[in-house]
């Protein structure tokens, strides 16, 4: 019994061996004796070849084209043009011999000439995917739109070829087109041929195209495969961050920069990291981040505009000043915008009302005033037909007078009832009130109290239950 089971196990394995030997051309071995050869003796490789294709094997196109692939990759390409030629004496309508002839010519640097090839390839087979593959790939980077083109005639023809819906999304992935991209990534992402790669590019490609919802998804089955997968947290952080999940965005960029494997940081990352933290109220620490980020890129002047933020935020005038300065200082010149002028002015007119931060003294205070009041004069004159540049030079000067006595801002706020009046628009009610208010208590204090009255009056006119006005006009009676 134990005899009889060896041998039909015997039989078996010999019927198995035999049927996997039948997938293996007779040639086989003599292509992979040239295969051998040609890496020692190119003479010995030839010789071998000739008689390998000769007789029962000169009509033998798949056997001819395996011998013109072996010199082809060794880089012996008069040799592979030799072999072609006996290939094309056999079938000259094959699309493989054109389609090789036109990698030769791409190997030369002959890219018109072997895309002629693979054409010539595709007119003799229309479904020969190869050659639209290499026509797409030799063209991609000088003339992307005519890879596109030619991949499009392929999904025509054959609308579910893996390999168009690859190289058509790694097409427009290079070239920045997110919403076709990730429709390309879409039709194949859930088959066995897509790479990690191709996940995580379609993943960053729905990033980039603004569709944080499905590209976090992306990350997460991704970190769920491989927890400390670089890319996938950097996107988890990414993605959370640009959603406001602040929350598990700072949980996210905890897992990035310290718990994932060759993570390589980024400008980018250290910016998205400075945003969050700055988000999260930790401006000391987004401006640590931001600090980063220029380390790695110090071409990254809008930084400074960040970091400006952060250091207003934390009471910081003399440094916010500082860095906003820097950012200013590289635009050019056509760049400069009134919006830049006016953060200037209200920069220092924070520092001149600051009365929380010890680091302004009082000297620094009105310094900071008598700058502000400069630059906010400049945006007056900058936008003549803007109220803005009046109005916060009345603020200014009214906090440069803080009694009223001097009447520092009295003509600025008349210069911007001027201008609001006769816009007759309710919009600028509250605008008005603030005027009308000021000028209300500079009379009081003349004591000339008609005139003030006029003032209060204005108020409870826009603002029936006003408290000050009304405490103002009993006052007065």
């Amino acid at each position: 019994m134990k005899c009889k089971l060896l041998i039909c196990v015997g039989a078996m394995f010999l019927a198995t061996s035999v049927a996997a030997q039948d997938n293996v051309p007779e040639w086989q071995a003599g292509v992979d004796n040239i295969k051998t050869l040609v890496k020692t003796n190119l003479e010995d490789a030839v010789d071998a070849a000739d008689d390998l294709t000769k007789g029962k094997n000169k009509k033998n196109v798949d056997l001819i084209l395996a011998v013109a692939k072996v010199f082809f990759d060794a880089g012996k390409m008069e040799e592979t043009e030799d072999f072609l030629a006996k290939a094309k004496k056999a079938d000259n309508k094959d699309p493989r011999i054109s389609t090789m002839e036109g990698d030769i010519a791409l190997s030369r640097e002959d890219v018109g000439k072997a895309c002629q090839l693979y054409e010539q390839a595709i007119y003799f087979d229309n479904k020969c995917v190869e050659a639209y593959l290499k026509y797409a790939n030799a063209y991609k980077g000088a003339s992307p739109s005519l890879s596109i083109a030619k991949l499009n005639e392929l999904k025509q023809i054959m609308p579910d070829c893996v390999e168009a819906d690859k190289a058509l999304a790694s097409i427009y992935y290079s070239t920045n087109q997110f919403g076709k991209a990730t429709e390309a990534y879409a039709a194949f992402i859930d088959t066995p041929a897509a790479t990690e790669a191709d996940i995580l590019n379609y993943a960053f490609a729905l990033f980039l195209n603004h569709d944080f919802e499905k590209s976090l998804a992306i990350a997460q089955k991704g970190i769920a495969q491989n927890s400390r997968h670089a890319a996938f947290n950097r996107l988890a952080m990414y993605n959370y961050t640009d959603m406001k999940r602040y929350a598990e965005a700072e949980q996210a960029a905890n897992a990035f920069f310290n718990e994932t494997d060759n993570a390589e940081f980024s400008y980018l990352d250290y910016r998205y990291h400075g945003a969050l933290l700055a988000a999260l109220k930790k401006y000391d620490l987004a401006i640590v981040e931001y600090g980063k980020a220029l380390e790695k890129d110090s071409t990254q002047y809008d930084l400074y505009r960040e970091i400006s933020d952060a250091y207003e935020h934390l009471d910081k005038y003399t440094e916010a000043i500082a860095a906003y300065q820097l950012y200013v200082d590289s635009l050019a010149p056509e760049k400069r915008t009134l919006e830049n002028t006016y953060q200037f002015g209200r920069l220092y007119y924070a520092e001149g009302t600051s009365t929380d931060s010890v680091a302004v003294t009082p000297e620094m205070r009105a310094d900071a005033l008598q700058k502000a009041d400069s630059i906010f004069g400049v945006v007056a004159e900058m936008a003549p037909d803007s109220y803005l540049g009046n109005m916060w030079r009345a603020r200014t000067n009214s906090a440069r007078d803080p009694e009223t006595t001097e009447g520092l801002a009295k003509p600025y706020y008349e210069k911007v009832l001027e201008m609001l009046l006769a816009k007759n628009d309710p919009r600028y009610n509250a605008v008005l009130v603030e005027c009308y208010k000021y000028l209300g208590y500079y009379y009081l204090l003349l004591s000339e109290y008609e005139t003030s009255k006029e003032y209060w009056n204005k108020i409870l006119a826009i603002d029936p239950n006003d408290a000050i006005a009304k405490r103002a006009l009993e006052g007065i009676k």
